[in-house]
C-alpha cells in the first residue's frame, strides 16, 4: 500500500463541495487537490488542474476518450495519482469530483489502480436537498452530462452521490431548517455528518490558520473523517438491492420514511398500472421488489425525481441451487439469513419510502392492493408464471 492517502469529495452541490475541500486543504498540512473539470468535454478535451494550500500547482488537458468526459477522467486520474505519490512530499490527495461524477465509480477506479481510498465524502447542502431530489431535468438539460450517452437526472445523480458515501459534509447554510435537516437524516441514517462553514479556510484570518501550526494541531473532525479508512467493497454491499442498508422507519419535523416490508408477490399488471402513484408519493424510495410472473428474479426498485427505474440483479438466493452459494458473496447469503422465510427464503417486498408530507396509510393501501389476492397466491407458481408480463418492456425482456 502507497503512503498516499486518496480522498474523493463529490457532490451536486458545488458551494458546498469547494467549501469542504478548502477546509481539507487548510487542515492537512502537504495536501493536494486535483480536479478534472468536464465542463470544456464539448471542446474535445477535460482540464486537469493540481492545487495546494498556497494555490495552483499545475494545469493540463485529457483528452476525450470515446467521446466520453468520464472515461477521459477514468484515464486519467490514476496516472497522475502515481505520478503524485511517486514525487513525493504529499500526504493526502484530494480527489475534487466535477458536480455530476459519481463517487462509486471513482474509488472502485482508485482502488483498482493500488491506490489506497482512505475517505469518501459527498459535500451537502441540506437546504438544497429536497429541490435537488424533486429535480427530474436530464442532466443533459443543465449542462451537466458526462457523455453524449448520459441518460441520467439530477435527482438520481444526486440521491446515488449521497448515498454512497459514509461521510456527509453538512454545510452551514442559514436558508436551512429542521424539515432539511431531517429529511438529510433520513435518507441516509447511517451517514456521519461533519458540519463544515460555507467560508473557505483560506481566507480567514491569518491568526486562524498559524496559531499554532497547522501540522501541530489535533485533526480537525472532517479531516480525521476523510482519513480514517474506506472499503470499496463494503461500500458497494451497502447499496447493492440484494443486501442494501436502507433506511429505517422514521417520523420527525415533518418527514418521514415507511418501510414497507411483505412476503406476497406483486400482480404485475396492477403494480404497472399504479407505479405512477407509487413513484410521486415520495421524493425517494428505493428497495428490491418481487413480481410473481418472474418469482425466481430480484428485482430493483430506485425512484427519485418523480422517475422510476427497475431492473434485473439476478436470482433471489432461493432460487439457486445449494452448490451455487458457495459463490455468493458472504454478505449477501449473510442478509438473506437474517430476512430468510421457511417457504419463500429471500423473495419478498422491502421498498423504503421517505418525503415530506407522506401519506403513509394511502401509500400502504395502494402498494397492498397490487399485491396478489388470496386466490392468486393460492394458485402457485405455475399460475403465477403465466400472468400478463407487464414489466417486460420496462425491464427491456
Amino acid at each position: 500500500m502507497s503512503g498516499l492517502s486518496v480522498v474523493i469529495v463529490g457532490g451536486l452541490h458545488t458551494d458546498a463541495r469547494k467549501a469542504a475541500v478548502a477546509h481539507l486543504l487548510a487542515d492537512v498540512p502537504d495536501s493536494l487537490v486535483l480536479h478534472h473539470d468536464l465542463a470544456t468535454a464539448a471542446a474535445g478535451t477535460v482540464v486537469r488542474t493540481i492545487r495546494d494550500a498556497a494555490g495552483l500547482v499545475s494545469a493540463g488537458e485529457a483528452p476525450l476518450v470515446n467521446d466520453c468526459a468520464c472515461c477521459a477522467l477514468r484515464e486519467d486520474l490514476v496516472p497522475e495519482l502515481i505520478r503524485i505519490r511517486d514525487a513525493g512530499g504529499t500526504r493526502m490527495a484530494i480527489v475534487e469530483l466535477w458536480d455530476s461524477v459519481e463517487p462509486k465509480a471513482m474509488a472502485e477506479v482508485v482502488t483498482a489502480g493500488g491506490l489506497r481510498v482512505t475517505g469518501v465524502i459527498t459535500a451537502v447542502d441540506p437546504a438544497l436537498v429536497l429541490p435537488y431530489l424533486g429535480n427530474g431535468d436530464d442532466l443533459a438539460e443543465r449542462g451537466l452530462a458526462a457523455a453524449a450517452t448520459d441518460q441520467r437526472t439530477v435527482a438520481d445523480t444526486f440521491a446515488r452521490q449521497l448515498e454512497y458515501a459514509p461521510v456527509l459534509a453538512v454545510a452551514d447554510s442559514p436558508e436551512a431548517d429542521d424539515e432539511d435537516r431531517e429529511l438529510l437524516a433520513q435518507l441516509h441514517p447511517t451517514a456521519r455528518r461533519v458540519p463544515i462553514g460555507h467560508g473557505d479556510p483560506a481566507t480567514a484570518p491569518a491568526d486562524d490558520l498559524t496559531v499554532p501550526a497547522p501540522r501541530h494541531r489535533p485533526l480537525t473532525p472532517l479531516a480525521q473523517a476523510a482519513l480514517d479508512g474506506f472499503d470499496v467493497e463494503s461500500a458497494a454491499a451497502a447499496q447493492h438491492p440484494a443486501c442494501a442498508l436502507l433506511p429505517a422507519e422514521a417520523d420527525a419535523h415533518g418527514i418521514s420514511t415507511l418501510v414497507w416490508h411483505r412476503r406476497r408477490p406483486f400482480h404485475p399488471e396492477r403494480l404497472y398500472e399504479a407505479l405512477e402513484d407509487i413513484t410521486c408519493a415520495a421524493a425517494r424510495s428505493r428497495g428490491r421488489f418481487w413480481l410473481a410472473d418472474k418469482p425466481d428474479v430480484l428485482l430493483h426498485w430506485d425512484a427519485a425525481g418523480g422517475a422510476l427505474c427497475v431492473e434485473s440483479v439476478g436470482p433471489w438466493l432461493a432460487s439457486l441451487p445449494d452448490a451455487a452459494w458457495d459463490m455468493v458473496p458472504p454478505v449477501r447469503r449473510a442478509a438473506a439469513a437474517l430476512d430468510w422465510h421457511p417457504e419463500h427464503g429471500d423473495c419478498c417486498q422491502h421498498l423504503v419510502f421517505t418525503s415530506p408530507g407522506l401519506d403513509r396509510d394511502g401509500l400502504a393501501e395502494l402498494l397492498e392492493s397490487c399485491l396478489l389476492t388470496d386466490a392468486e397466491y393460492a394458485a402457485g407458481r405455475d399460475a403465477w408464471k403465466q400472468l400478463p408480463p407487464a414489466f417486460d418492456t420496462l425491464l427491456e425482456v
